[in-house]
């Protein structure tokens, strides 16, 4: 097994159920309950030193699920130009999170969520079974779409074990 298969393996293996679209309103409605109810204070927490805050770990899956849904309209629409790969911990360290409000950080999740569910809900067996390639690895539209799930409810556990228990809610 490639290395790319194992990280794709790691994040499928989270998705609780065969019905990766409903999980991925179910997993953004999760997300969404977490952060609206922190406060700004709380939106700025890293649980250690050199750790994302909240905000920029909210700003991450937003930007991830951006270049996952471009990747996946792209081979939908069989565009064969092969797509580089991005470095999270850059776009976390140019981001603007922490200096961003809470609101329109959950906002903007929100509203590329909804976009990414309408997207990937209207995609024909055809469309979803498209591949592509993207960071030098051949990728099927539908696992995007299941990386999208995968990946929030990773960074969800990560909030659940290692931020949460530390803040006041």
């Amino acid at each position: 097994m490639t290395d790319f298969e194992k990280y794709i393996k790691e994040y499928l293996d989270l998705i609780p159920s065969e019905d990766w679209l409903e999980e991925l309103n179910t997993v953004a409605n999760e997300t969404l309950v977490i952060y609206q109810n922190l406060t700004e204070e709380q939106g700025n927490f890293a649980y250690d030193d050199g750790k994302w805050t909240l905000k920029t770990l909210l700003e991450h899956l937003t930007d991830t699920e951006k270049i996952f849904h471009y990747r996946a309209l792209r081979f939908v629409r069989k565009d064969a130009t092969p797509l580089a790969g991005f470095d999270e911990e850059d776009y976390a360290k140019n981001g603007t999170a922490n200096q961003q409000k809470l609101k329109p950080l959950i906002e903007e999740f929100l509203l590329n969520r909804l976009l990414s569910m309408v997207f990937f809900s209207k995609l024909t067996s055809e469309q979803l079974a498209q591949t592509g390639k993207a960071n030098n690895n051949e990728i099927s539209v539908q696992t995007i779409g299941k990386l999208i799930v995968g990946h929030n409810i990773h960074h969800l556990n990560i909030i659940k074990e290692r931020y949460l228990p530390n803040l006041k809610l």
